[in-house]
């Protein structure tokens, strides 16, 4: 299968372009910049409207992972960045895939778990309404910006990704070098959600959904089983051997992160991925502490 492939270069996109090449697709990468590119490169500007509808001839599929990082503090700035980055980029691809002579059987668009915004422990499903917030109002609008692609019916699934683990960037990342040096801890009174995926099971997701022609529409990329900021603080210092007894107080993380800190790191969202379960989809890691050691190789 010929796949097109946006944001290739972020920790996600590089992971499965590696992958779907090595399971014998052929991968065309959707690019921003004319530096380092590759021959069968496609390049588009988002924020001009650029993208060469000749590059996209051939394309079978196409798995649209492009957008400004989120884990920084929001200033009105980085907030208006990252929801053009993500509307932007994505209705322009959209539109192009539905000028096609031949459009792709299947668009896999990115989006995340903030559409359901803070919700507790509330048990949330695809079926379930959006929250409020910065992300849940950014979620809505990046999943709007698919209709032009489902207008000439592609197939089109909005995967809502969780906190993705891995050692290679990321939160789990992040988290590592406080961890290791034995001053982790909860965040603020550490019961919010953590709705988890490992890394491994976030491709193949991907790969589930490129290829079950009855997968359409928001799709949870969540494990079975979200756990709560304590319950991931204690899990991952037993790995580490190390002690997590250095918490957090809410009002520090707002205070070092404002708004990104509350919607981020203090929100709530247990969500369960319903869709993925009733297609069939095979969960490598249920477990977070299974799900940890592979990763960590631990």
């Amino acid at each position: 299968m010929n796949i097109l492939i946006t944001g290739s270069s972020g920790l996600l996109g590089s992971a499965l372009v590696a992958s779907l090449t090595a399971a014998g697709h052929r991968v065309t990468r959707l690019v921003r910049t004319e530096r380092g590119r590759n021959a069968g490169d496609v390049y588009w500007n988002a924020e001009a409207g650029t993208l060469d509808l000749a590059g996209l001839e051939g394309i079978e599929a196409a798995v649209h992972l492009a957008g400004e990082t989120i884990s920084e503090r929001w200033t009105a700035e980085k907030k208006a960045r990252i929801l053009e980055s993500r509307v932007a980029s994505t209705r322009l691809l959209c539109e192009r895939l539905g000028e096609m002579k031949r459009p792709p059987k299947v668009l896999v668009s990115a989006s995340a778990i903030g559409y359901y915004g803070d919700r507790g422990g509330e048990l949330l499903d695809e079926q379930s309404t959006s929250g409020s917030g910065f992300l849940a109002d950014v979620c809505r609008q990046w999943e709007a910006s698919t209709g032009p692609a489902e207008a000439v019916g592609i197939r089109t699934v909005r995967l809502r990704t969780g906190v993705v683990l891995s050692a290679s960037g990321g939160a789990l990342a992040k988290m590592l070098p406080p961890f290791r040096m034995g001053v982790g801890g909860k965040l603020g009174a550490g019961d919010q959600y953590m709705s988890w995926i490992a890394i491994d099971d976030w491709i193949g997701i991907v790969q589930h959904a490129l290829a079950s022609d009855t997968l359409t529409g928001p799709v949870n990329a969540v494990a079975p089983n979200p756990v709560t900021n304590l319950e991931f603080t204690k899990t991952l210092g037993k790995i580490l051997r190390r002690p997590t007894i250095f918490p957090v107080p809410a009002f520090a993380v707002r205070l070092l992160f404002g708004e990104m800190g509350q919607e981020l790191l203090l929100g709530s969202a247990r969500v369960a991925p319903r869709k993925l379960i009733e297609t069939g989809y095979k969960f490598r890691y249920t477990a977070l502490e299974a799900a940890l050691r592979a990763v960590l190789k631990a």
